[in-house]
């Protein structure tokens, strides 16, 4: 009972100071951010504002811990009389337990959280920590310690609220313009992917094209990876589908040959060499052997 005591008076201690010293934080910090505004440095006041919002859900909470704090340190008695963890502590005591390995400048509720582990056992704390839907935890502590970026809304909101509270005259349209584009506006970048294959179905004829001396015969595609993004022309030559082979294509089909025809008298020459070496290695060999 002396220790929790103990554990709580230093953790409700510990909040306050730290409280007004955050607090002393957050006006400094607002009124750069007026600065800022005033002299139309915009952009850096839409990133500072998410650090003022930050700090200002954090202050949020540990106003709520610290009531929590008192409201257990004052029925600590209970806690020592009964076993399980009263009906009207639960909320407190989860809040707690969720909140102490979040607030690394409390060290005193991970002190606390050990002594409710001990008495409550594993499994009550693990409800807390997780957020079991069992759990009693508070929404707003959930919400305030939650790691997150600010809407634009809610960033828009702070700096209208700042440039009031100084009396500024600022502007916000071009700020909320720049909180409402989208992630492809920023990224400039394309709204839709256009489809590049085009297939054209021409009407069947009886009698052959004086072009198909240049069309060579093709079986109909069996799936997606052997489809053709240039145009198909569909027409009955001995009743098969044909494509238009392109002098480009030619080209591509010489390259392709030559290609093959180079590597090809590079794998020989390597092996000629690889033959040589192993010869003159060979006698080498034989040499050392009959010396």
């Amino acid at each position: 009972m002396v220790i929790f005591k103990t554990c709580l008076t230093l953790a409700i201690s510990r909040i306050k100071l730290l409280q007004n010293k955050r607090d002393m934080q957050l006006k400094l910090m607002r009124k750069e951010i007026a600065q800022f505004l005033q002299s139309g440095q915009e952009p850096i006041a839409r990133i500072r504002v998410e650090h003022v919002i930050r700090e200002q859900n954090i202050w949020a909470a540990y106003e709520i811990l610290e009531m929590f704090c008192e409201f257990v340190l004052a029925r600590v008695p209970i806690i020592e009389s009964q076993r399980e963890c009263p009906l009207e502590l639960k909320e407190a005591v989860a809040s707690i337990i969720f909140a102490s390995p979040r607030c690394s400048d409390l060290p005193d509720l991970l002190t606390v959280r050990n002594l409710f582990t001990t008495k409550y056992g594993k499994d009550f704390i693990s409800a807390a920590s997780e957020l079991r839907p069992d759990t009693s935890v508070n929404r707003t502590i959930i919400e305030k310690l939650s790691v997150y970026t600010p809407s634009g809304d809610m960033k828009l909101s702070v700096l209208k609220e700042i440039a009031q509270e100084y009396n500024i005259s600022w502007d916000s349209s071009k700020t909320e313009a720049e909180f409402n584009k989208r992630p492809e506006d920023l990224l400039n970048g394309p709204k839709q992917i256009s489809n590049v294959t085009t297939i054209t179905k021409l009407p069947q004829s009886h009698k052959e094209s004086p072009k198909a001396a240049n069309h060579v015969p093709i079986k109909p595609p069996t799936n997606a990876a052997n489809s053709n993004p240039t145009k198909v022309n569909q027409s009955s030559v001995e009743g098969k589908m044909v494509i238009p082979v392109s002098s480009e294509s030619n080209d591509v089909l010489e390259r392709a040959r030559a290609a093959i025809a180079a590597a090809d008298r590079a794998s020989a020459a390597a092996r000629a060499a690889a033959e040589l070496v192993n010869v003159n290695f060979n006698s080498r060999t034989l040499q050392g052997a009959n010396r």
